[in-house]
């Protein structure tokens, strides 16, 4: 242990004289995808639940789902294997290999099976010594994980933090960063360093966006409005303002898209889809996809909640009202300056919808020449308004209002 410490040490020395931030070039956009941890967790029961089981067959089905029910098109690229794929043992040569029962023909060929579909494959593994299911971690083989992982044509890379002094993430995220760009293939970073850091501040925020592409910051999401609801609360505090580090290839994670699950209603599946459209987060899937009802596969690939989403600019909304159960967010659009994205969000239980009313200029809406406002689902024009006129609709409960304010002089 002590040769591996000085190992990690004379690394980290020899690596800071080099410029080594992540700079891949990948997520200009928050990715957009499909991953199995929420919805089919650690099931390794192939026998038992043999079409819900961590399995080549299962990703191979989504994959083939993302084509043929249209995702893909609309930028749902990214098929993604969570924890429990390996092997419970490295290779005599300690490289990391898939479950041989339920991966029979390996990483790469199901890699090659993704990219024959104009799909990406992201991969799974952990900084400690286990991944939180307790399978092989990568510490202490950061380069030769990572060298397999460019070897099988992996495309995104999740990193978690279990089984690890936490004390050694601050070296050995970016250690991982540094090794995945010197494979020379283009793998996303998604980190989840942050989660396991209690007191986050925006020096620390600042330079996980210096390494990672997306990083999780908070709770994993399970099927409840519970979730939902508690992570758009985490968001709204802003803690370290972090929404301030978010743009073109560094991305806030708020954790997986629900939507076609059990959990949520219509207008709380709403909700989901509308505030992560505002929050700039990624759009990664955790559902059975041959069973996602048509209401919900509607949200999932509305046009104009994906745009929001995908806007450019890659800024971060953010709560700006929280007052008796209701909340209002911005987000700045393309062409910046001249339209934005808004949210009236009812977080309240009981009784019927309620009336929200506030006016253009408090959500930064300026120009005197005044502004379009339509519907963000379903782009109808709810009115023409001067900067200090007053929008004003009704909200569902646990429901929202997303709307779009474009300058009327473009």
């Amino acid at each position: 242990m002590a040769d591996l410490q000085i190992s990690v040490v004379a690394l980290v020395v020899c690596l800071a004289g080099l410029v080594w931030s992540l700079d891949n070039g990948l997520a200009r956009t928050p990715p957009m995808g499909w991953l199995s941890w929420q919805r089919y967790r650690c099931n390794t029961d192939c026998v038992q639940y043999p079409d819900d089981c961590i399995s080549e067959k299962l990703y191979m089905r989504m994959a083939d789902l993302l084509v043929s029910e249209g995702y893909r098109d609309l930028g749902y690229k990214y098929v993604n294997i969570d924890d429990c794929w390996m092997s419970r043992n490295r290779s005599k040569d300690g490289s990391l290999q898939p479950d041989p029962v339920r991966f029979p023909n390996g990483i790469k060929s199901l890699a090659n099976y993704v990219h024959l579909k104009g799909l990406k494959l992201g991969i799974y593994e952990d900084f400690g010594t286990k991944t939180c299911g307790g399978y092989p971690g990568s510490k202490f083989y950061l380069q030769q994980d990572a060298e397999t992982f460019a070897a099988w044509g992996i495309d995104m890379v999740k990193l978690d933090g279990c089984y690890t002094d936490v004390s050694d993430m601050d070296e050995g995220y970016p250690i991982m960063g540094f090794y995945l760009n010197q494979t020379g293939r283009p793998m996303l970073y998604s980190c989840s360093w942050p989660a396991y850091i209690k007191q986050k501040d925006f020096a620390l925020y600042q330079k996980i966006a210096k390494y990672c592409n997306i990083w999780r910051n908070y709770n994993d999401i399970g099927d409840s409005w519970d979730d939902v609801s508690g992570i758009i609360e985490y968001y709204g505090k802003d803690g370290g303002n972090f929404s301030k580090v978010a743009g073109p290839g560094n991305f806030n994670d708020p954790d997986m898209i629900i939507l076609g699950d059990y959990g949520l209603s219509y207008d709380q599946q709403r909700v989901q889809m509308a505030m992560w459209a505002i929050m700039a987060s990624p759009l990664l899937m955790s559902n059975n996809l041959e069973t996602v009802k048509p209401e919900s596969k509607a949200l999932l690939q509305n046009r104009r909640i994906i745009a929001i989403n995908q806007d450019p600019l890659g800024i971060q909304g953010t709560r700006i009202v929280k007052m008796n159960g209701l909340e209002i967010w911005v987000k700045p659009l393309a062409p910046k300056g001249k339209s934005i994205a808004f949210a009236f969000l009812n977080l309240n239980h009981g009784g019927g919808p309620s009336k929200v009313s506030y006016p253009l200029n408090k959500l930064g809406a300026m120009s005197p020449q005044g502004y379009n406002v339509t519907d963000g689902f379903t782009g109808k024009l709810i009115g023409t308004y001067k900067s200090k006129d007053k929008v004003t609709v009704m909200v569902n409960p646990t429901g929202i209002f997303l709307g779009v304010a474009n300058f009327l002089g473009q």
